[in-house]
């Protein structure tokens, strides 16, 4: 794994179904002589896809019944596995989740929100340099319009872009490693979130995740030794991306589409039906 990211070492790790769990790479497991694994009965503690700490160790769990094919699996594993590698470097960079509860959802918010991530998806996708340096700056600079606009609440997301966005990095390395896909069309899958406009305004936290993959992507491309110095400061990810800016560029007042005028009305529907039927129940 140290190809997906220099130094990244492997926790423990399970993979389990409904009856056993499979359990590798743990310190206080009973090893099989063969194969190097302990099989255990399932129990509550393995549920979803995630990182437990299982005797007080962090262990990468994952389901293999919700998978279909192997480089799905291995991916989401080294996703996990990821996230292991952040609690062992002592990361701290983690957002209030108070903060995604109370998210302005308003539509000035929701408008530059979406055309800062169709420019973030242009810029990793684009092949000419000089467009792609068009569309990063223009990226940086709604952010930074955004970023003045709605201080608090941008903290929450770029905060869970510094934890989720190399995770999901090393995901998409590890997915274009094995499966048969060409590399542009597994941008385009992993890249997708970023042009769901409902999808990136009605599940803000999830929608992080893209955008903090495809920051890691074009620091790859502009500054390739972005990775040795990310560890141990305070600094989020965003801070180091917009350090590749070259150009200044100023966001006027935006109008509000009737496309997002729609899919800002949809959004907030849904949560009112959300919260009355949390009140009914």
């Amino acid at each position: 794994m140290d190809n997906y990211w220099s130094g990244f070492d492997s926790v423990a790790y399970a993979l389990y179904d409904k009856s056993y769990v499979y359990l590798f790479n743990h310190p206080r497991m009973k090893k099989n002589q063969q194969n190097n694994y302990q099989i255990l009965n399932w129990d509550e503690q393995f549920i979803g896809c995630t990182l437990i700490l299982y005797n007080d160790y962090p262990t990468a769990i994952v389901n293999i019944e919700l998978f279909e094919n192997y480089e799905s699996l291995y991916s989401i594993l080294v996703h996990e596995l990821f996230h292991g590698f952040q609690y062992v470097k002592g990361e701290t960079r983690f957002a209030n989740e108070i903060l995604g509860i109370t998210y302005p959802l308003t539509k000035e918010n929701v408008e530059l929100r979406n055309q800062e991530r169709a420019n973030l998806f242009s810029a990793v996708l684009e092949n000419n340099i000089i467009k792609k340096k068009l569309y990063l700056n223009t990226f940086i600079a709604l952010r930074e319009k955004r970023a003045v606009m709605f201080k608090n609440n941008l903290l929450y997301e770029n905060l869970i872009e510094t934890i989720e966005g190399p995770a999901w990095y090393v995901e998409l390395k590890a997915y274009s490693e094995k499966t048969p896909i060409d590399y542009k069309s597994v941008l385009k899958k992993y890249g997708q979130d970023l042009k769901d406009k409902y999808g990136t305004t009605s599940d803000i936290r999830r929608s992080c995740y893209s955008s903090g993959l495809f920051m890691c992507l074009l620091l790859d491309e502009f500054s390739p030794g972005w990775k040795e110095s990310f560890w141990g400061k305070e600094e989020i990810l965003y801070d180091i991306f917009k350090q590749l800016s070259d150009d200044f560029i100023k966001i006027s007042n935006v109008g509000i589409s009737s496309e997002i005028e729609k899919i800002h009305l949809k959004t907030l529907n849904n949560k009112k039906e959300f919260i009355y039927l949390l009140k009914v129940k």
